[in-house]
């Protein structure tokens, strides 16, 4: 096979993705708006009530959402150590169907919604950091600038699967119920399983560690020097996550408060909009890896790993700065146009791109051989404590009426400045970080 073509298997690993991301994204997609609805937000409630209860639908959320993006530990470690990556992405993903069904025949109940929750966290979360680092697996030395394009179209494939959840999942909630809104994901993911599994004759499948040499003290050393400075770059990108994650909560309640824009027959609400997060995504990929980050090059500017992470987080922060403005302005009793939104999705996305990509293919190319699964488990690390940040600052605003009910003691405006304060901060903390990390190749990480 020709060095400039992809692997033929990455086929089966891209359309696993793209399914899986579209069950995964369809539960998001309705579940902050089902979370409060089952905490009280109904009609008849007072508007403590329904205040409280949004609050509490946040919280579940990224708290859920904290879940699935820690679990990869797990994942990571049965398949660095036993089961290696190709079985625990195959075992793994009947937890994730479970989960789906059980939140489709449990509809309106709370049990139902934090057992269901809990199948899912484990089913995303157990193969996530092993569908990553698998696909890089398919690769050969000297192939590196091909797994740049395979980042490129993984992240591709899970912005076409979200694309859709969000803009049909919601669709389906409002004319059929949540039962089926949360079934239809469920679909996917059993397909999602299925095309993985079409792929098993064609894969390179790398043994997990516990069936290899053990390796010398000195390699253990390098390993944990290598582990700690990852560690070191990752932990800022934490807050990124904390305001990017928000687009499914905060973002989902302020765009419920605006005035409803339409597409023809097609009226696009709070949930709705968040579809052009993905559509974002989709044509950014392109314009940035064909033409930006060439012509920076030829700028004499290269657009190294951390510098496109260090840049995407000044625009998260002013991405919230403008929803921020936005909900200023709704609490002033303004009626703004959801098509509003469009603004800040369209910064915070370019800061997703920024950093999202580039971190999966910067903790491929870093980490050790022994440790990919679990190197990529420690980016979604970040993702994990940055819903753990976002759950804690909800949980600590707010505060009991003489009702008992809990409402906010900051505004939500408010809120949102204060966390573009903390990235401001955070952005400083990570250029100091970057400029110490050492020089790494793809090379010296095979």
């Amino acid at each position: 096979m020709s060095n400039d073509r992809l692997p033929p298997q990455t086929k089966f690993i891209v359309g696993n993705e793209a399914c899986e991301r579209l069950s995964y994204y369809g539960v998001v997609a309705i579940l902050t708006t089902y979370a409060a609805m089952l905490f009280g937000d109904v009609a008849g409630a007072t508007d403590l009530a329904k205040d409280a209860a949004k609050q509490e639908a946040k919280e579940v959320v990224h708290w859920w959402k904290f879940a699935t993006y820690f679990l990869p530990l797990a994942g990571a470690f049965l398949a660095d150590r036993f089961w290696g990556r190709y079985k625990t992405i195959l075992w793994i993903s009947l937890a994730y169907c479970a989960g789906h069904g059980l939140m489709s025949a449990t509809e309106g109940t709370k049990w139902g919604l934090f057992a269901g929750l809990a199948l899912l966290a484990i089913g995303s979360g157990g193969i996530k950091p092993c569908v990553s680092a698998f696909v890089g697996d398919q690769f050969k030395p000297g192939q590196e600038r091909q797994m740049t394009t395979v980042y490129g179209l993984f992240y591709w494939s899970i912005n076409f699967g979200s694309f859709f959840s969000f803009a049909v999942i919601p669709v389906l909630k409002d004319h059929f119920g949540y039962s089926v809104a949360f079934a239809v994901p469920g679909v996917f993911m059993l397909l999602a399983t299925l095309v993985f599994w079409m792929g098993r004759k064609h894969y390179v499948m790398k043994p997990p560690s516990a069936t290899l040499a053990p390796v010398d003290a000195a390699t253990k050393a390098e390993d944990r020097k290598t582990l700690w400075s990852i560690i070191a770059v990752f932990a800022p990108v934490t807050v990124f996550w904390a305001l990017f994650d928000q687009q499914h909560t905060t973002w989902v309640q302020q765009g419920n408060q605006m005035v409803t824009g339409s597409i023809g027959s097609y009226s696009v609400t709070g949930e709705r909009m968040q579809s052009v997060n993905p559509l974002y995504v989709m044509t950014l990929i392109p314009i940035f890896t064909l033409w930006l980050y060439p012509a920076l090059e030829r700028c004499g500017l290269k657009a190294t790993p951390l510098r496109k992470m260090g840049a995407g987080m000044v625009l998260a922060a002013a991405g919230f700065a403008i929803s921020g403005i936005f909900q200023q302005q709704i609490e002033a009793g303004a009626k703004l146009s959801i098509w509003w939104q469009l603004l800040p999705y369209g910064v915070m996305t370019a800061a997703e791109v920024l950093i999202s990509t580039t971190g999966l293919e910067f903790a491929f190319t870093v980490a050790p051989a022994r440790l990919k699964s679990t190197i990529m488990s420690f980016w979604l690390l970040t993702v994990a404590f940055g819903n753990m940040l976002a759950a804690e600052v909800t949980a600590l605003n707010k505060v009991k009426n003489a009702a008992g009910e809990m409402v906010r003691r900051l505004s939500a405006s408010e809120e949102m400045f204060a966390y573009v304060g903390l990235m401001l901060v955070v952005v400083g903390i990570f250029a100091a970080i970057a400029r110490k990390f050492p020089d790494r190749t793809a090379a010296t990480a095979k």
